[in-house]
């Protein structure tokens, strides 16, 4: 284990950090499934695929 990988476990045994970050990646992973599924409707992609990219934005707001 390298030395970011030991300080970033560090910091994670803090709760307030914690909970920003885990937060700070939900956002970031909501903003860019959006983001694709915006450029899948765009691309006028097939409705399965689109049905696919609301699936995965629905799993990642259950998991929040």
């Amino acid at each position: 284990m390298n030395n970011a990988q030991k300080y970033f476990n560090k910091k994670m045994e803090d709760i307030t950090f914690r909970k920003s970050y885990l937060e700070e990646k939900t956002k970031l992973d909501l903003e860019f499934l959006v983001d694709e599924l915006y450029n899948d409707i765009k691309l006028d992609k097939p409705s399965n695929e689109l049905i696919k990219g609301v699936r995965k934005i629905k799993h990642v707001l259950a998991k929040a």
